[in-house]
Parts: C-alpha cells; sequence; structure tokens
C-alpha cells in the first residue's frame, strides 16, 4: 500500500481510530451473548478491525495482519450471502449477526425456551440487554467507516466494501415468519435493550440454537461421538400432493395433533408396498405442522445404536420431536431391533414425553423369518417359539399400524390425473392415461412413485423450451 498525498487533520484521524478501537472494546465485554465472539466472521471482523485502530503505529507486520483478516472476513460472509435459503435482513453483515443473535444458546435464551419469557431472573435480563446494546452497536458498522478509516490513516489500495455482496435478491420462503419478522424489528430498532422482553418471547416460542434454526435433522454418528445436524431444505412435499390413502393420512394428522397439544401420543409404525408414499405421508408432517413447535429427526436403520443418546439431547428440549426411521427391517442376526423395542416400550428409563417414533417399513413384521423358524422340532433350540415372538414382538410396540398397498390401475389413473391437474398440463385424458398405462408397464409397475417419475419424464418431453 501506498501513503495518500492529502493530508488528514490528526484529530479527524483519532475520532476514527477511536470509534473502532471502541466497538471492539465494547464487542469482548460482552458476557451473555459472548458465543457470539466465537464465530468466524466476527472473530475476523474484530481481529481485522482491532489491526485498524492500532494502525497510527504502521508496520508490514501489522499491514499483513489488517489484510489476512478482512480476507477472512469477507470471503466468510461472502459464503454467508449465498441467496436462497431465507430472505436477508439488512446489509450481509448485519444479517449475519441477526442469525447469531436468533440462535445463540445462551443462559438467556435457553431460559426462556425453558421456562417460559417471564420467569427470567433479573439480573441476567439485566445483563442481556447491556449485551444487546453491545451487539447494536456492532450491527451498526457499515463497511464506508472502514473505508473512510483506510482513508484518513493515509492506506491506499482495493478494499471492497461488504454491503452489496449479493447481486440481486431472489425470491424464497422464510424459515419461519416469526423468525424473519424478529430480525426485521431488530433491524429497524435504533436500540436492542428495550427488544429484550420481544426477543425472550421469541426464544420461548421458536426454540435457540440449532432447534431454532432448523425444523428437520440428520443423526450423524461420525460427528464429534454423534450429533444432529440440521438440513436446510427439508422435503417440500405436502399431504395433498399424496392422492389417495385419505385415512391413513386423517391417521397421522391425528396422532400428530394430540402430540402437539401435550396428550398422549402413540408412536406410529407405516408399512406397505414400494412406492406408495409412506416416507413422504411422514415428511408432509413437517408442512402440515409448519410454524408449530413440531421437528423432525432422521436416524438411519444402521444406527439405531445410538437411539439412547439421541433421546437424551431431545429429553429436556420444550419442542416436539419426530423420530423417523425410514426402509426399517432386519435381517438374520442383526441385533439393533432390540434398542429400537427399548426405546418404544420395555427399558427402565421412560421414553420422553417430547419425542414419538415413525417408522417405515416394505415389511410388516420388520424382521425376516424363514419357514424353519416355526418349526420347533428343528434345530438346536428348547425354545423356538419364543425366538419367533421376540422376533414379531417389534412391530407390536407401535400402537399406531398404518398400511399403505399398491394401487389399482382406476387408483393410479386418478393419481396420474390429479399431478397433470396440479402441473397444469393440457393433454387429453385418454391420451394421458394411455401413456401413464404403459409406462407403469414398462417400469416400476403401479404406485405413486411410477406416476411421479411418468409426469416428470412428461413435463420434460412437453416443455417447449426442449430442443
Amino acid at each position: 500500500m501506498r501513503k495518500r498525498a492529502e493530508p488528514v487533520l490528526d484529530s479527524e484521524v483519532d475520532d476514527a481510530i477511536e470509534s473502532l478501537r471502541s466497538l471492539v472494546r465494547q464487542a469482548h465485554r460482552l458476557v451473555i451473548f459472548r458465543a457470539v465472539l466465537r464465530d468466524p466472521v466476527v472473530a475476523s471482523l474484530l481481529d481485522f478491525l482491532g489491526g485498524i485502530a492500532g494502525s497510527r503505529l504502521h508496520t508490514a507486520k501489522v499491514s499483513r495482519r489488517v489484510a489476512a483478516s478482512y480476507a477472512s472476513f469477507f470471503s466468510g460472509l461472502a459464503s454467508q450471502a449465498v441467496p436462497g435459503r431465507e430472505p436477508a435482513v439488512g446489509t450481509p453483515w448485519q444479517n449475519h449477526l441477526l442469525n447469531l443473535v436468533l440462535c445463540d444458546e445462551n443462559p438467556f435464551s435457553r431460559g426462556a425456551e425453558v421456562h417460559g419469557p417471564n420467569r427470567l431472573g433479573p439480573s441476567l435480563v439485566l445483563q442481556a440487554e447491556a449485551d444487546l446494546a453491545r451487539l447494536r452497536e456492532l450491527f451498526s458498522l457499515r463497511s464506508e467507516q472502514v473505508a473512510a478509516a483506510f482513508r484518513m490513516i493515509g492506506w491506499d489500495g482495493a478494499w471492497p466494501g461488504w454491503d452489496r455482496l449479493r447481486a440481486e435478491e431472489t425470491p424464497c420462503k422464510p424459515l419461519s415468519d416469526q423468525r424473519l419478522e424478529m430480525k426485521r424489528r431488530l433491524s429497524r430498532a435504533p436500540d436492542w435493550n428495550s427488544l429484550a422482553p420481544e426477543l425472550a418471547a421469541f426464544y420461548s416460542r421458536n426454540g435457540t440454537g440449532i432447534f431454532g434454526e432448523f425444523r428437520a435433522f440428520h443423526w450423524n454418528p461420525r460427528s464429534r461421538g454423534g450429533a444432529l445436524e440440521g438440513i436446510a431444505s427439508p422435503d417440500p412435499i405436502t399431504l395433498e400432493d399424496l392422492v389417495g390413502y385419505e385415512d391413513q393420512k386423517q391417521w397421522l394428522v391425528r396422532n400428530t395433533g394430540y402430540f402437539l397439544a401435550g396428550h398422549p401420543a402413540n408412536n406410529v409404525f407405516v408399512y406397505g408396498d414400494r412406492g406408495t408414499g409412506k416416507s413422504s405421508a411422514i415428511k408432509a408432517l413437517l408442512n402440515r405442522f409448519a410454524g408449530s413447535s413440531l421437528r423432525m429427526v432422521e436416524v438411519s436403520r444402521d444406527d439405531l445404536n445410538d437411539l439412547p443418546r439421541v433421546m437424551s439431547l431431545l429429553r429436556e428440549r420444550p419442542q416436539h420431536f419426530i423420530v423417523f426411521v425410514d426402509d426399517l427391517s432386519f435381517e438374520e442376526g442383526e441385533t439393533q431391533y432390540k434398542t429400537l423395542k427399548a426405546v418404544l416400550e420395555g427399558s427402565l428409563e421412560s421414553r420422553p414425553g417430547n419425542v414419538v417414533v415413525y417408522a417405515t417399513s416394505n415389511r410388516r413384521h420388520l424382521i425376516r423369518e424363514f419357514f424353519s423358524d416355526r418349526n420347533d422340532l428343528q434345530g438346536d433350540e428348547i425354545r423356538r417359539q419364543d425366538t419367533l415372538q421376540e422376533k414379531v414382538s417389534l412391530a407390536d410396540r407401535f400402537g399406531i399400524q398404518l398400511s399403505f398397498v399398491a394401487p389399482d390401475q382406476k387408483q393410479y389413473l386418478a393419481i396420474v390425473n390429479a399431478m397433470a391437474g396440479r402441473r397444469g398440463l393440457n393433454l387429453k385424458p385418454g391420451d394421458l392415461e394411455r401413456r401413464a398405462l404403459q409406462w407403469a408397464q414398462r417400469y416400476n409397475a403401479r404406485s405413486g412413485r411410477t406416476a411421479r417419475q411418468f409426469m416428470d419424464c412428461l413435463c420434460a418431453e412437453l416443455d417447449p423450451g426442449q430442443s
């Protein structure tokens, strides 16, 4: 970098430097929201601002430190500014800080989430208000201030601002209406400490940390000994997208509604033919109950031994969780079903009241059986009937069992016609049905999945943009 030719008054430089220095000092005084400082983007920003604030003692070492910190801050912020997940509020930096505040797990947010916004200690509230005032100062930082500081201290060079990292905002759905509204209220407020009661109410309604940011999760057994990972884009399918199976869908909605209302609810086992919409019906519950306390945690069949660990993580949360196990079945010699049986019913530790298990399978009795299993005289085992009972009893531990059978030709064509109507296809019914039946004969027989695959291919074929 080269020195600027025009002199700048020392008082102007001192004021600009002191303003940034004060911002860094205030940030490091955070107490309740101190975890915000560990965010890589925030840490790089504070290191960058600290480097500028000490730049009157300009050395090559300081210059390299400032450049490296700014590069980390800018690239980190740019990666967070990818459009599409939810509408942004304010500049990319402001939107990033708002997301951190709304998801931060700390004594204030967790207390509001677990005990309610009106049962927080006065000292805790006062400290939270002080932290929010400091965070509001960080929120107000704009790239023009940093550019002005560079000019005042006589540094010149390519320091792009961060206020316009997005080319053009694309329309997208917010993670939740309450979350977007809270971000906008904070953005408009001249001070944040006065919004502490509203923020506590937000934590109480929406949750904190990963449970406030996401509605769907996947259990990763290889992450730090096992951890929940948020799913940014859950399946958008709705129950209305599934044609037929009205009684089964009503049972799913009814049981889940009882569960969310705090009433006793059953675990649910959905079995039947492949491609009939078993998994989709369960995943659609997230969209049916959007905006509620419902969350869904997907656990792989191979990770069922981790269920006690998953339950312990969910037990103390105020949200309601469906643990979703898809394509559940067991081969001879596999023993994970014993862990599932204990979780469903039979362990000394009770299943958490805020957790139910919904599972799907193509098998009615889940565990593979052989004709030889039913012959008490075969083999060396004395009590073979007891072993058989143990194998078939797993499905019985689900209070509700729903069957999804493959549609007949009339039902299959009804599914195809409904999908065509939703997609706005203008095709003669006779031609549509003829082609749908040909597709079913050629490929995966009649099912909802087959109908969707046929419609995907047909839509692409009829697209006028196709060459």
